[in-house]
């Protein structure tokens, strides 16, 4: 299982792919001709057209005291309908960066991002027998970005299911597993129609050194992408203006 420190270390790599902020940038927008989600915001960057950004506006609205929720519930109704309108609404982007300063948002993302991403990950990663932090933190990382299952699926037909925990091979079998995904994976963002994919290989260089230095644990301190991650990095991170 898990220690909160790996959580958060884990959670901090992700958050520095997404915002470039380990301890995550709340207000973070981001939108990109070519980019199929569409307008994307927050600490680990829900989308518009997914619908996630719909789901967690909701939520902040819902959430008693939330300072900008009446401003907000007016936009909640092109929210579901993915109006691709809102994508260079400035008034929409102000609101949600004065959302990003009130406490209740940072608790609405934190517990969104749990329920949507981290829960799911962390399941997907038990029906493997995938254990360490390293490991746990691809799978995350997957559920963030998109396409887990398509590249799980790959590599299950290459390598096969990881041991399970009660052999005496499983951190050896899960290792191998988890190397094989981060190549596949890779080769697939490395080849993609889309350019902005093509530009996330990083993702898995990341991951691919951390492997190469033995840190299956991911012992503090530790990089990624060229941001120093440590204990203290997970102070709340100040909203961009």
């Amino acid at each position: 299982m898990l220690t909160e420190t790996q959580k958060r270390t884990i959670q901090a790599i992700v958050n520095v792919f997404e915002t470039g902020e380990p301890a995550g940038n709340y207000g973070a927008i981001t939108f990109s001709q070519g980019d199929v989600g569409r307008l994307t915001y927050g600490r680990s960057q829900t989308t518009l057209a997914s619908g996630g950004l719909a789901r967690l506006v909701s939520a902040y609205c819902s959430t008693t005291g939330a300072q900008q929720a009446e401003d907000l519930r007016s936009y909640l109704v092109r929210l579901e309908a993915r109006d691709r309108a809102l994508d260079e609404d400035p008034q929409f982007r102000t609101l949600l960066i004065k959302a990003a300063a009130d406490p209740a948002m940072h608790r609405v993302q934190d517990q969104f991002f749990d329920r949507m991403y981290w829960d799911p990950a962390i399941r997907a990663a038990q029906r493997l027998a995938i254990e360490t932090p390293l490991g746990s933190a691809v799978i995350y990382d997957s559920f963030i970005h998109g396409a887990w299952s398509r590249l799980r699926d790959a590599t299950l037909a290459r390598v096969g299911i990881p041991a399970p925990p009660s052999d005496s091979a499983a951190v050896a079998g899960e290792h191998v597993w988890i190397l094989e995904y981060l190549r596949l994976r890779r080769d697939w963002l490395a080849t993609h129609p889309n350019p902005l994919l093509r530009r996330a290989v990083y993702r898995m260089d990341t991951f691919l050194e951390l492997a190469g230095a033995g840190n299956w644990a991911l012992t503090l301190p530790i990089e990624a992408h060229g941001v120093p991650i440590t204990a203290a990095s997970f102070a709340p991170a100040a909203v961009a203006p």
